[in-house]
C-alpha cells in the first residue's frame, strides 16, 4: 500500500514538473500571444487590451498555477487558430486517440503472449525457422509503411472502409471502431513481435534458473512448474515491456493519425504545430505526458502484484 501511494505521487510530481516545463517553454517560444491572436489587426491599443482580457500582463508564475488550476477543471485557454476553449477542441479528439492506442493495446496483449508461449513450445522444431524469420520481418516493418498497405488493401482494393471519412465516435460507436481497427493493426504488429521475442527469451532464461531445476528434480510437473512459476516470473519484464510498448502507442499514434487520416489527438497536435497554435500544442504534449508516466506507474503496481519479492521489498522500504 505504501509503494502504491509512494508511486502515486511520484506521478503527480512528475506530471507538475512536466506542465511547468511545457507552460515555460511554449510561453517563451509563443512571444506575445496577444499579437499572434490578433495577427494583421494587431495595434498597440488592441495588444494591450487582449493581454488584459487573457490575463497575459500576470507574473509568469501566477498565470502557470492559474493555466495548473484550470488543466483539473477544464480552462486549457484559448485556441489561438479557432478561437475555442481548448478543451472544446480536445475533448472528442481524446477520446478517438484514448481508443486507437488502447484497441492496439489489448490486440498486442491477446496475441503476443499466446504466440510467444507457442513460440517457446515449438523452438527448435521445423516450424522455428520460419516463425523466427516471420518475427525479424514483422519488427523490420515500420507502422506508416503497413498503415499504408492496409490502406491500399482494404479501402482501394476490398473497399472495407473509406479511407478519410472516420465516423463520429459518439454517434457511430461500432463504425468508428471498425475504422480503428486497421491502424491500431498497422501499430500492434511490430510490437507483437517483439513481444513474442522478449516472453520467449524470459522464458528460456527462467528455465535455466536453479529453482526450476530443483523442483522438475523433485518431481514436480514440468507443464505445471512452467505455468505456477516460469511463466509468473517471465511477465514481469514483459509488464514492464509492456509499459514501454504503450508509451510507443502514444506516440505512435500521431503517426497512425495522418496516415488514416484520423481526427485525433495527433492530428491536431501536427496542424496546430504548423499552425503555431501553442495553448492547444501545450495541452496536447500534457496529456500525452500524463498518459506515459501512468502507463510506466500502471506497469509497477501490476510488476508489484505479480512478483512478491517485488511487492515485499516495495513495502518494507
Amino acid at each position: 500500500m505504501k509503494y502504491a501511494l509512494r508511486r502515486i505521487a511520484m506521478l503527480l510530481v512528475t506530471m507538475v514538473i512536466v506542465s511547468l516545463l511545457a507552460f515555460v517553454a511554449f510561453d517563451l517560444i509563443s512571444g506575445d500571444a496577444a499579437t499572434a491572436m490578433l495577427g494583421v489587426q494587431a495595434t498597440p491599443e488592441r495588444v494591450e487590451a487582449l493581454r488584459e482580457q487573457l490575463g497575459l500582463n500576470r507574473p509568469l508564475l501566477v498565470r502557470y498555477l492559474s493555466w495548473l488550476g484550470g488543466f483539473f477543471t477544464g480552462d486549457l485557454g484559448t485556441s489561438y487558430n479557432y478561437y475555442q476553449p481548448v478543451w472544446e477542441l480536445l475533448a472528442p479528439k481524446i477520446a478517438v486517440t484514448l481508443c486507437l492506442s488502447l484497441l492496439s493495446f489489448v490486440l498486442i496483449v491477446l496475441v503476443s503472449i499466446p504466440l510467444g508461449l507457442w513460440s517457446y513450445r515449438w523452438s527448435g522444431g521445423a516450424l522455428d525457422g520460419l516463425s523466427t524469420a516471420l518475427n525479424q520481418l514483422c519488427m523490420a516493418v515500420p507502422p506508416f509503411f503497413t498503415g499504408i498497405l492496409l490502406t491500399w488493401i482494404f479501402s482501394n482494393l476490398l473497399h472495407v472502409f473509406t479511407h478519410g471519412s472516420f465516423p463520429d465516435l459518439a454517434r457511430n460507436p461500432g463504425g468508428a471502431l471498425a475504422y480503428l481497427l486497421f491502424p491500431a493493426i498497422s501499430m500492434a504488429i511490430p510490437r507483437i513481435a517483439m513481444t513474442v521475442r522478449m516472453l520467449r527469451s524470459t522464458i528460456q532464461a527462467e528455465l535455466r534458473k536453479d529453482y526450476v531445476r530443483t523442483a522438475i528434480s523433485r518431481g514436480n510437473d514440468r507443464g505445471a512448474v512452467l505455468r505456477r512459476h516460469v511463466l509468473k516470473n517471465s511477465l514481469v519484464p514483459v509488464v514492464t515491456f509492456l509499459a514501454q510498448t504503450m508509451a510507443e502507442i502514444v506516440a505512435g499514434s500521431i503517426v497512425a493519425e495522418q496516415v488514416f487520416a484520423i481526427p485525433g489527438l495527433g492530428r491536431m497536435l501536427v496542424s496546430s504545430i504548423s499552425n503555431r497554435d501553442y495553448p492547444v500544442v501545450q495541452a496536447i504534449v500534457v496529456i500525452l505526458a500524463f498518459w506515459v508516466v501512468l502507463a510506466g506507474t500502471v506497469a509497477d503496481l501490476v510488476n508489484q502484484r505479480i512478483d512478491p519479492r517485488l511487492r515485499l521489498g516495495g513495502e518494507s522500504r
